[in-house]
C-alpha cells in the first residue's frame, strides 16, 4: 500500500523543522499525474540550488574574509606560527622533504664566469636533491671588502629567464648585493612542468598532493644554502625579490623560511575571493596556489612573514592580480603588523600600468634592501633605475649553464611524478589490523581530503515535492533535501508495486553528462536490471540533474574548486553522504539495509561515501576506474574522480579493500587493481561476499 506525504516525512520532521500542519492541504495523488505542491507553504515549495560559480565564489569569499582571524594578539600569532608553518609546509608538499632539517649537498658546480668592470657572473647549477638541476646566474660585485648580503632573485614565466630578468640582479650587485637569479623548473634549461591541471589535463597532481608552488619553493631554499655557503655573502642578511610567478614565490620562500630578513614580491598578490571571483585563475599557472588542505588565503601566508620588512608591488591595471584585492591583502596584514607594533615594516608601492614592473616599483624595491639589509636610507628616485639598453645585455648563449647538455638523468621533467609517493598498499595481517587500518585511513580522509566541508552540517530538510505512481502499481516520490547551504539537491525513490515497507533500498548516483528525457535516463536502465525487490532510488549530486553545468565549465571549475579546498569529486562524496542520511530517515525505507551502486567516474564518489558512511549494506559498482593517479583530458571535461591529498593516504582499490566485510559487486570492466581487495576478502574469509558479475540482473545480495 503506497504511503502518503504525512507518512513518508514522519521521521524527517526532526530535521526538516517541518510540522505536520505543514501537510494538512497535501492533495491526494491520481494515478498517473505528478502532483504539484508549489502552492502549499513554505515548506512545500521546491528550492533550487545557487549555481556553481556562486558557490565557489561564496566560498573563496569566506575563505578570504576568515584570514588571519585567529591571531587575537601578538602572544597568539607567536603561539601559533610554528604550528602554521608546518601547516603550510605540508600544504606545499614539502613536509616530509624538509622534515628533520638535514640537508643534502648542493654539489654546485660553476660551469663559467663572465667578468664585467663592476661585477662578475657565475654560471652555475646546483641539486636541490638529487639530480634534480636547478641552473642559476650568481652575480657578484667587485672590491667586496667584507661579507655583503645577499639577494635571491626568483623567476616568473617568461622565456629565456636568466636573459630576460638580468638587469635586475646586474643593479642589485652594482649596489653591492651578491644575487643569485634563480630559474624556474618551467622555463630553466631543464624544462620540467608547471601547467598541470593548467595545460596538461594532470588533475591527479590534486590526489598526489602536488603543486609546482611547492618545488619552486624547494629550490629557492636550497638556493639559500648555495648563499649561505660562500664565503663573500653574508648570512644573517638575506633578501628575496621576483616578478609574477616570481613574485608568488617571494611570498613562499620568508613564509617558509626565516632567514630570509626582507622580501619585495611583484605583481603576485591577490586574494582567493578575486582569483575565483574575477576569474583571475583562470589565466595563472598551477605554481600560484598551494593544496589548500587548511582553507588559507594569501594574508595568512603573510602571517609567517610577520614581522620582517615585506614591500609589497602592484599595477592598478594588471590582468591576473586585480588590484583591489592587492589592496585587500594589505589592509589585512596591515592590521597585523599593527598589532605586532612594526606598521613600517609593511609598505605597498602601486603603480600604473599592466602586468609588469615600473620605473618606481624597481627603485621603491632597491630602496627598501638597502634600507633594511645594508642599513642605507637612500630615496627611491635618488638609488637610479635598471639599464636595459641593448649594449647592457647579455645574450643567451653568454648566460648559459649547460654549456654541454643537460646532466645525465637529469630529474627536471619527471620531478612531479617522483617528489611526492603515492601510498602503498597497507599490510593487513587480519580483520583486527583491518579495522585499526580503516580508522586511521578515515580519519586521515576526513582531515586532509573532505575537511572543507561542514563540521556542523545545516538541516537536511528533506521533502516531497510530488508523488505518482505507474501503470505497473509502482510508488514514486520525487524528493530534495539540503546537504549544504545554497544547494538544493533531488532525488527520486520508487517503491515496488505491493510492498511492505519497510524496505531495503539500492541508492544509484546519477553520473554527470547523463542525458534525460520524459522516461528517466541512464541510472534508471541501469536501476531496472536489478532483479531484487527493493525500494529504488537514484540522487542527483551536484553537477548532475538539474544541477548539471556546461562542459565548458569543467576546466575552470576543477581547477577553482582545488584552490578552495575541495573538488568535484569530494563535494559529490559529501552529498552522497546527505542523501543516504536523509534517505535512511525515510519510513519507507530500512535504514540498515541501505546500499549504494554507480557507474563509472562515480564509481569512486561511492567507493569513499561507502567508506566514510560505515553503514552502507552493498556497493555495486559498474566499470569503476583504476586509480585517482592517473591524468585527465587537457581541456577539463569528461571524469572528475581527483579528491585533495586522497593518493597519499589510499586509491580507490585499498578503498574497496577496506569496506570488507561489505558486499561488494563489480559489474562490467574490472581493473586489475582491484585484485587487492579480492584478495583480502579471500584472505579475511568472506570470498562471495566479493562478486564479479557479466550483468547487473544476475545480482542478489548475499
Amino acid at each position: 500500500m503506497p504511503f502518503n506525504r504525512r507518512e513518508f516525512l514522519k521521521a524527517g520532521i526532526a530535521a526538516g523543522g517541518l510540522s505536520l500542519s505543514d501537510l494538512a492541504q497535501a492533495p491526494t495523488p491520481r494515478r498517473n499525474r505528478p502532483l504539484s505542491i508549489r502552492a502549499g507553504s513554505a515548506g512545500h515549495r521546491p528550492s533550487f540550488s545557487v549555481s556553481i560559480r556562486e558557490y565557489l565564489c561564496r566560498e573563496a569569499q569566506e575563505i578570504t574574509a576568515r584570514a588571519l582571524a585567529d591571531y587575537k594578539d601578538a602572544a597568539t600569532w607567536k603561539r601559533l606560527v610554528p604550528e602554521r608553518r608546518q601547516q603550510f609546509l605540508e600544504m606545499m608538499g614539502l613536509d616530509g622533504v624538509l622534515r628533520g632539517g638535514r640537508r643534502l649537498p648542493l654539489n654546485v658546480k660553476v660551469t663559467g664566469v663572465v667578468d664585467r668592470p663592476l661585477y662578475r657572473i657565475e654560471k652555475l647549477y646546483y641539486e636541490s636533491l638529487p639530480k634534480l638541476y636547478v641552473t642559476a646566474n650568481l652575480y657578484v660585485p667587485k672590491q667586496l671588502e667584507s661579507r655583503a648580503p645577499g639577494v635571491l632573485y626568483v623567476c616568473g614565466h617568461a622565456v629565456k629567464q636568466k636573459v630576460h630578468y638580468q638587469a635586475h640582479p646586474r643593479r642589485l650587485a652594482e649596489l653591492g648585493f651578491v644575487c643569485l637569479l634563480v630559474e624556474t623548473v618551467q622555463r630553466g634549461e631543464g624544462r620540467g612542468y608547471h601547467h598541470g591541471p593548467y595545460y596538461e589535463g594532470w588533475f591527479h597532481w590534486y590526489s598526489r598532493g602536488y603543486t609546482p608552488a611547492g618545488i619552486e619553493l624547494l629550490n629557492a631554499i636550497r638556493a639559500l644554502d648555495l648563499l649561505e655557503e660562500r664565503s663573500d655573502v653574508d648570512r644573517g642578511r638575506l633578501g628575496v625579490t621576483g616578478i609574477s610567478g616570481g613574485g608568488v614565490t617571494t611570498w613562499w620562500l620568508p613564509a617558509a623560511d626565516e632567514r630570509i630578513k626582507v622580501a619585495a614580491p611583484v605583481c603576485g598578490t591577490s586574494t582567493l575571493a578575486s582569483y575565483i571571483g574575477d576569474l583571475t585563475v583562470d589565466g595563472n599557472c598551477d605554481c600560484i596556489w598551494w593544496n589548500n588542505t587548511y582553507r588559507w588565503d594569501l594574508a595568512d601566508v603573510g602571517a609567517l612573514i610577520a614581522p620582517r620588512p615585506l614591500l609589497i608591488a602592484y599595477t592598478f591595471h594588471d590582468d591576473v592580480f586585480a588590484g583591489s584585492s592587492v589592496r585587500d591583502v594589505y589592509d589585512q596584514l596591515g592590521r597585523l603588523y599593527r598589532l605586532l607594533g612594526v606598521p613600517d615594516k609593511l609598505r605597498l608601492v602601486g603603480t600604473p600600468g599592466g602586468h609588469g614592473y615600473q620605473p618606481r616599483s624597481r627603485t621603491e624595491i632597491f630602496s627598501w634592501f638597502l634600507a633594511h639589509l645594508q642599513g642605507k636610507n637612500v630615496r627611491p628616485e635618488k638609488v637610479g633605475d635598471v639599464d636595459e639598453s641593448p649594449q647592457k645585455q647579455e645574450s643567451e648563449e653568454t648566460l648559459r649553464v649547460f654549456v654541454s647538455g643537460s646532466p645525465v638523468g637529469n630529474r627536471t621533467p619527471t620531478i612531479h611524478e617522483e617528489l611526492l609517493t603515492p601510498a602503498a598498499p597497507p599490510h593487513i595481517l587480519d580483520v583486527a589490523t583491518l579495522e585499526q587500518t580503516r580508522q586511521r585511513t578515515i580519519a586521515s580522509l576526513r582531515e586532509k581530503t573532505f575537511g572543507a566541508f561542514p563540521s556542523f552540517p545545516p538541516p537536511l530538510e528533506p521533502v516531497v515535492e510530488f508523488e505518482f505512481m505507474g501503470d505497473n502499481g509502482e510508488h514514486s516520490y520525487r524528493f530534495a533535501f539540503r546537504p549544504e547551504d545554497g544547494w538544493r539537491l533531488r532525488g527520486l525513490l520508487t517503491v515496488p508495486a505491493g510492498a511492505r515497507p519497510p524496505l531495503p533500498a539500492v541508492v544509484a548516483l546519477r553520473s554527470p553528462g547523463e542525458k534525460r528525457d520524459g522516461t528517466g535516463g541512464a541510472t534508471e536502465d541501469f536501476l531496472g536490471r536489478l532483479r531484487v525487490p527493493w525500494a529504488k532510488v537514484v540522487v542527483e549530486p551536484r553537477g548532475t540533474g538539474e544541477t548539471a553545468w556546461g562542459e565548458e565549465l569543467q576546466w575552470h571549475v576543477r581547477r577553482a574548486a582545488a584552490w578552495t579546498g575541495r573538488t568535484l569529486a569530494s563535494m559529490r562524496v559529501y552529498d552522497t553522504l546527505r542523501a543516504l542520511e536523509a534517505i535512511r530517515s525515510f519510513p519507507q525505507v530500512n535504514p540498515s539495509q541501505v546500499a549504494l551502486a554507480a557507474r563509472g567516474e562515480m564509481a569512486a564518489v561511492a567507493l569513499y561515501a561507502a567508506l566514510l558512511d560505515g553503514r552502507v549494506r552493498a556497493l555495486i559498482l559498474q566499470s569503476p576506474p583504476a586509480t585517482q593517479n592517473a591524468p585527465s583530458q587537457r581541456d577539463g571535461r569528461g571524469p572528475a574522480i581527483e579528491m585533495l591529498n586522497c593518493l597519499q593516504i589510499t586509491d580507490l582499490a585499498q578503498v574497496a579493500g577496506l569496506l570488507y566485510p561489505t558486499e561488494l559487486a563489480f559489474v562490467g570492466d574490472y581493473p586489475v587493481n582491484y585484485s587487492w581487495a579480492e584478495d583480502l576478502y579471500k584472505k579475511l574469509g568472506a570470498p562471495t561476499r566479493f562478486q564479479r558479475r557479466a550483468d547487473l540482473s544476475t545480482w542478489h545480495p548475499a
